[in-house]
């Protein structure tokens, strides 16, 4: 019998970034097939957990061209909508995260254009065991942020697993005229697993910032936090079974210090510490910690298998050109401290 698959529901984007190397002064930007939730996909393809992906592009020749991609990489693409008229894009600056240096081109693409009523949930749906968004989706706009509820209703309906990455695009919100606390805890009370950081957590869905934690900066301090809003999550959305929490530190000299967290039934599970100097691409490290997350839990691994495997795989993609990553099973495990 058949595995049942993980379903990805996001805007895949067109990335636009400068071209780096001898030849860029000739060739000087670079495209990337991106988005978060399509990042996810990737990586569960490639460590065959059976993945399709839903989203919503135009009927164009690019848009075949992106899901051949897909359909390369090992993704089901055939909940693929196609209406409206754009391809979503971003511009991201060489070096750059998603935090800063990004400018967003997404207004009236096919996806930001989706409202209630045109996706089939209850066909989508049918062969899938997990759902897995982010909160970059429902901060485009109201219309979104609908269908996003829509989806993790009807997945909810069906006792289908879900999980939700709190991803905070400071940008996207400010455009949109909207508070994130008005939004994400909706969607929220639907997740079994909910992965991001205290601080997200903090803006997104109104936990606790303990300061007296945090104001030293230390390793200790900072898991003692994640442990304490972890529990006030699992507290305030009593269908969450997990809490995963990132804690990613960009240094001088382009150093950077990783490490994370997974809190269920009253533990916390803590990976090892990370260290380089040196990053090929920032972007796309935080799906790959989700995409392991899912590919732990679906795989019914030791909890401490899980935060080992997700965030190997996290900082190995620091070190890969693009959005998505790809690396295989036996390269995370060989990286696992």
């Amino acid at each position: 019998m058949a595995k049942k698959k993980v379903l990805c529901f996001g805007e895949l984007l067109l990335r636009v970034s400068p071209a780096t190397g001898s030849n860029a002064e000739k060739q000087p930007v670079q495209v990337y097939v991106g988005g978060a939730e399509a990042n996810v996909a990737s990586a569960l393809a490639a460590w065959e957990v059976p993945v399709k992906y839903c989203t919503a592009l135009p009927d164009n020749f690019m848009s075949q061209h992106m899901i051949r991609y897909l359909e390369y990489q090992g993704i089901y693409t055939s909940s693929i909508i196609k209406r409206g008229k754009r391809i979503g894009l971003y511009y991201l600056d060489r070096g750059a995260d998603l935090k800063g240096g990004v400018a967003y081109d997404r207004e009236h693409s096919s996806f930001s254009e989706l409202e209630l009523g045109v996706i089939d949930w209850d066909s989508i749906l049918q062969d899938v065991s997990w759902l897995n968004l982010s909160t970059i989706s429902p901060a485009l706009n109201a219309n979104v942020a609908a269908v996003c509820l829509e989806a993790v209703k009807a997945a909810s309906e069906k006792s289908i697993t879900i999980s939700i990455d709190l991803n905070y695009r400071n940008r996207l919100w400010n455009g949109s005229n909207r508070n994130p606390l008005d939004v994400i805890p909706q969607l929220v009370e639907h997740c079994d697993v909910i992965m991001g950081n205290i601080w997200s957590a903090n803006m997104m869905l109104g936990t606790t910032l303990h300061q007296e934690l945090i104001h030293n900066r230390t390793k200790e301090g900072f898991l003692e936090h994640a442990a304490l809003t972890s529990q006030e999550i699992i507290e305030r959305f009593p269908k969450c079974q997990y809490v995963a929490n990132t804690f990613r530190f960009d240094g001088e000299s382009s150093n950077i210090l990783y490490y994370t967290s997974l809190y269920s039934n009253n533990n916390l599970y803590t990976s090892a510490e990370y260290n380089t100097k040196g990053v090929i691409d920032r972007s796309g490290s935080g799906d790959c910690f989700m995409a392991g997350l899912i590919y732990g839990i679906y795989n019914k691994h030791s909890l401490q298998d899980v935060v080992d495997y997700a965030t190997a795989a996290a900082f190995g993609k620091l070190q890969e050109q693009g959005d998505s990553t790809w690396q295989d099973q036996l390269t995370v495990r060989n990286a696992k401290k």
